[in-house]
């Protein structure tokens, strides 16, 4: 018995000495960025406000500031006085592919998480809900999803967008002709020059289009909602380490309410006040330390 309570003790001490040492022990995601004193961003250069070029040529955007925040809780957890941000240009047929080969390390847009991603990636907190609507020029007669019937109509290929709306035309037997594109600036181009009709998108990227368009007063977002789409940022699988950090930040964000001025900041571009049911997502996802 004397034995078996010196080796459970021996054990036991074992433990304790290693056990601030083995916290220390990083993998995944931190012991990539630790040990090259780089985190890969990965964002989109066309979605305002979430994720695009500023007139500084540098990437911006609501999303881009949460990611910025997320390397602040990086360099915490590492115990990093500087470490240094790889900015990446990604579209949508190349973010995941991007993520999974160590390019990136975070993809900052406007990326929705659903099921069939979880299949390949993680996602982090929602950090905005929107929805498919289509986007036209005033006068088109187009007014619903309905009214697509026939018409020549722009979506990027490789989002849930695509899959989405030719899923309703397939449903609806619209028949419409699609124009598939590999970014917004492709959709919003052939709007424009009236190659098409219009154009299917996440609601608030359409709104930031408009925004950001010569002349926003000849163009309309339209109809129903035809989707739920809850944007987060998107991590590798099966890094649970990793992932705890950024959900750190992010529920820190909504628990203080200090996420709310950094939407005012970017979401007031285009006048898109935060709704209740992000309200209730942000307070559902303020975790306590």
């Amino acid at each position: 018995m004397r034995k078996y309570f010196c080796i459970v003790a021996g054990a036991l001490l074992a433990v304790a000495l290693a056990g601030p040492a083995a916290a220390q022990e990083h993998y995944g995601t931190l012991k990539k960025i630790k040990e090259g004193g780089t985190v890969g961003i990965g964002h989109n250069e066309d979605s305002p406000p979430f994720s695009f070029i500023g007139k500084d040529g540098k990437p911006q955007g609501y999303t881009m500031d949460l990611c910025l925040k997320i390397v602040d809780g990086i360099k915490a957890e590492l115990k990093m006085d500087k470490l240094e941000v790889r900015y990446v240009p990604l579209i949508a047929t190349t973010r995941i592919p991007l993520l999974l080969n160590g390019t990136v390390d975070m993809v900052c847009g406007t990326t929705t998480n659903n099921l069939t991603r979880q299949r390949q990636v993680d996602f982090l907190a929602t950090t905005f809900i929107t929805g498919n609507r289509i986007l036209t020029k005033k006068g088109s007669g187009i007014k619903d999803v309905e009214d697509l019937k026939g018409k020549r109509v722009t979506v990027n290929q490789g989002t849930s967008n695509e899959k989405i709306i030719k899923e309703l035309d397939a449903k609806l037997k619209l028949g419409i002709r699609f124009l598939d594109t590999k970014d917004q600036p492709q959709g919003w181009l052939a709007l424009e020059t009236g190659r098409s009709d219009a154009h299917v998108t996440d609601e608030v990227v359409a709104f930031g289009l408009i925004s950001k368009s010569k002349n926003p007063e000849q163009y309309e977002v339209v109809g129903r909602l035809f989707s739920y789409d809850p944007y987060s940022i998107v991590v590798r699988r099966d890094d649970s380490a990793f992932r705890l950090v950024g959900n750190k930040v992010l529920a820190d964000l909504f628990r203080s309410g200090n996420i709310n001025a950094i939407y005012d900041k970017w979401l007031s571009q285009i006048n898109m006040p935060m709704t209740d049911m992000l309200k209730i997502v942000f307070q559902a996802q303020a975790l306590p330390e």
